[in-house]
């Protein structure tokens, strides 16, 4: 029998279904705040069920507390206050492990449904969740709700739907009968079971807790795993409402909701001794390098699915749309401090300038007139802090000030330090945009997370070119962008993209931007240079969480 859950979402199931194998616009969860989708209360619930999380102990009933940790400290200078529980990482594995009995037992038609309940329930709390993605993370508002709620639903839905998709090309039986001649057929029975690897655990960043935590998150759930989500030490509490959210569905059609649990290590030789353990077969990271080698390295026992540090960049080759190319590409470094893993890091200019349909233009000028275009997007207080947000990590502030002091290139923007009259401690800083000579390799490649652009002197195109393959080649890229009016130098970069295996923008000059990634039609890495060994999502991301466990038998 159907589980009635799988009914229940079916439709949204299979417009999913549909939207992942055309993959042109479809969202399941409306992207905007309104009251006619949420309801007309739900902004002042989700602030106020947000605020009662404040200066609290968050219980989520799971085995293993010991102690209670807190410290988040937010970027818009917000006392939070909440502490959370430390658990013994072993009664989480043997309580996920228990748990996933039952979880098998529900089928992958009832893990779909149940999964698809999930993130509708969450859909609910998009508000809530919001504000605590906001102020532990110092996105803006419109972006930690969007980038935070729906968007980061949406990447669920989309992992819970390649995994729906594998495991239902596994039948669940089948009749073997082979031909022996005169002689009477051999005859088989044969099950097919899908049990998934065992526990798994998501590493959460500081940045985007949500968006870059639900792919794996329910890729593991989906493909029938237990979870234990380990949540970057700044941004627990969204993580907390999620991993609370869960584990009340599963409780209310009695599934344990031990098969989702928290870890809050009390300290990093916890996280070590959580991803290495032998029960645990799959980890997802995103993050820095160095923990990200180290878990590749040392998890030998797990599939590890890691998004680590890149050089994102575009070629500027000539343009038809000289304005609206440098509004475009102002708005992609000013966006959320550029603390985004798919922000633009360097600019390759031939130093003889490019064509536009203004005339031609020097290096120099373009340098120039992007350092205004940004002052222009940045002009309005408000806009200003609304776009760029709050700068996540005291470690940005000192690359900040680092590049600002001239030793990476010399300064063609500074960055400055602006007032959020909503949140006078926040830490809002404008990006600082340097030039640089392309062999000037010890400045730009290597990733400098936040608000910093260079702007790198070229030979000429093809140079650009060969050197972009290079970088992403050598340290990877989740973006690349072109902007070029010849077809040939479209064609060459198109070219390096595909050798090196990264994405590419080919001149976005209106409102679609290099750092975007919409769910069910771009693919968020391609899981073929160093920046990420996987993609969100494909059929790869999904596939190897489960196996098929077979039984036959004489009939």
């Amino acid at each position: 029998m159907t589980h009635p859950l799988f009914e229940k979402h079916r439709a949204k199931l299979d417009a999913a279904l549909n939207a992942i194998h055309t993959r042109g616009y479809w969202a399941a969860y409306n992207e905007m705040p309104s009251p006619k989708t949420y309801g007309e209360t739900a902004a002042d619930d989700g602030k106020k069920a947000f605020d009662a999380h404040l200066g609290q102990k968050f219980d989520l009933s799971q085995p293993g507390t010991t102690a209670w940790l807190g410290g988040e400290n937010s970027p818009f200078g917000v006392d939070l206050n909440v502490s959370y529980p430390v658990s013994d990482i072993q009664a989480l594995i043997d309580a996920g492990q228990a748990a996933m009995t039952g979880w098998q037992a529900v089928g992958v038609e009832g893990r779909t449904g149940l999964c698809i309940e999930m993130l509708d329930r969450l859909n609910a709390q998009s508000f809530e969740i919001a504000h605590a993605v906001m102020m532990t993370t110092g996105q803006g508002w419109m972006m930690a709700f969007q980038a935070g709620s729906p968007h980061a639903q949406d990447r669920g839905l989309e992992a819970v739907t390649y995994a729906y998709r594998e495991q239902k090309f596994v039948p669940p039986e089948a009749t073997w009968e082979k031909p022996q001649g005169k002689n009477p057929p051999l005859l088989m029975k044969k099950h097919f079971e899908i049990v998934g690897r065992g526990v798994a655990v998501v590493v959460g960043c500081g940045t985007f807790p949500t968006w870059n935590t639900y792919p794996g998150l329910f890729a593991a759930l989906a493909t029938g795993n237990a979870v234990i989500v380990k949540p970057h030490e700044n941004a627990i509490l969204p993580a907390a409402i999620t991993v609370r959210t869960i584990r009340a569905v599963l409780a209310e059609h009695s599934i344990d909701p031990n098969l989702v649990t928290m870890c809050i290590p009390d300290q990093r030789e916890t996280t070590q001794a959580l991803v290495t353990h032998p029960a645990v077969k799959s980890v997802d990271f995103t993050g820095g390098n160095v923990f990200g080698q180290w878990l590749i390295n040392h998890c030998r026992q797990a599939q590890v699915y890691a998004e680590l540090a890149g050089v994102n960049h575009i070629v500027i080759d000539s343009t038809d749309s000289y304005k609206g190319m440098l509004r475009n590409l102002a708005f992609t470094l000013s966006l959320y401090s550029g603390q985004m893993c798919t922000t633009s890091q360097a600019l390759m200019v031939p130093a003889g300038g490019i064509d536009t349909e203004d005339g031609h233009k020097t290096y120099d000028e373009v340098c120039a007139d992007l350092a205004r275009a940004l002052e222009a997007c940045l002009a309005k207080p408000e806009v200003a802090c609304a776009v760029l947000g709050a700068v996540q990590s005291p470690a940005t502030l000192e690359r900040i000030t680092l590049a600002n002091g001239g030793t990476l290139g010399k300064v063609l923007l500074a960055s400055k330090k602006l007032d959020n009259p909503e949140f006078p401690k926040a830490q809002v800083h404008t990006p600082v945009l340097l030039a640089c000579d392309a062999t000037n390799e010890a400045a730009y490649m290597e990733e400098r997370f936040g608000p910093i652009t260079f702007v790198v002197r070229c030979a000429d195109t093809t140079s650009a070119i060969a050197l972009s393959e290079r970088i992403v080649s050598t340290h990877g890229a989740l973006t690349a962008g072109i902007y070029s009016t010849r077809a040939e130098v479209i064609e060459a970069m198109t070219a390096a993209t595909w050798r090196s295996k990264v994405a590419l923008s080919i001149n976005l000059t209106g409102g679609v931007f290099v750092n975007q990634s919409s769910a069910f039609s771009d693919y968020h890495g391609t899981g073929g240079n160093p920046a990420a060994n996987a993609s969100y999502a494909d059929s790869a991301f999904v596939a190897n969480r489960f196996r098929v466990v077979q039984r036959r038998f004489h009939v």
